[in-house]
């Protein structure tokens, strides 16, 4: 292989170092949660907020994270016939998961924003409550899906969603969060297995 000038020389050998440092599952977790910043008192005083948004400056980090996750879901649940993502950072990922995977990318999303007949449901939150749609052609009879969010937290969002995809008519496989908060529990009140990547107390 030939370089023109030391410049692109260094580039590469720069590239390729930084390949390493996500090269496998654990330097990759231990990347991303460095990227994750805590913003306090967002959205509301007294809450201390995970922002995954930092990950998404980082292609590297972004494309390693979706590898990552994709093989993970290939592993542990090949018959997933759909990925699920809600609304509206799981739609971040959910999209490129399912693309990696050559599956069908199924969103939820709150009332009023999803065209077409729809089924839908009521959702409550740490911070409130909404209508959570879903377009009624989107899952087939039997459907076996993957719920994708960025966070689960106290799990009101992710137990209305496993409620709206059998509402449906489909299997809910699993949930899978990029991070989760363990002092709130929310994996206890679900009824379906659950993986996060990056847990926070």
């Amino acid at each position: 292989m030939h370089f023109s000038n030391k410049m692109s020389v260094e580039k590469i050998e720069c590239l390729l170092w930084a390949k390493e440092e996500w090269e496998t599952p654990e330097k990759t977790i231990a990347g991303l949660k460095s990227l994750i910043e805590a913003v306090q008192d967002f959205p509301i005083k007294g809450v201390l907020f995970r922002d995954i948004m930092p990950i998404f400056r980082v292609p590297l980090a972004v494309s390693s994270m979706i590898d990552m996750i994709a093989a993970y879901i290939e592993v542990h649940y090949a018959d997933v016939d759909a990925i699920v993502g809600l609304d509206a950072r799981g739609f971040l990922f959910g999209p490129m998961i399912a693309l990696s995977l050559e599956k069908p990318f199924l969103p939820i999303r709150k009332k009023g924003k999803l065209p077409g007949k729809c089924i839908s449901i009521e959702s409550s939150k740490e911070y409130g409550s909404d209508i959570l749609e879903m377009q009624c052609s989107g899952i087939s009879e039997g459907y076996n899906v993957i719920i994708v969010d960025d966070l689960l937290a106290t799990g009101g969002t992710m137990i209305s969603s496993c409620a709206l995809v059998r509402k449906s008519g489909g299997n809910v496989l699993a949930c899978l969060v990029l991070v989760e908060l363990l002092d709130l529990k929310g994996r206890e009140k679900l009824d379906c297995p659950v993986c996060s990547f990056i847990t926070f107390e």
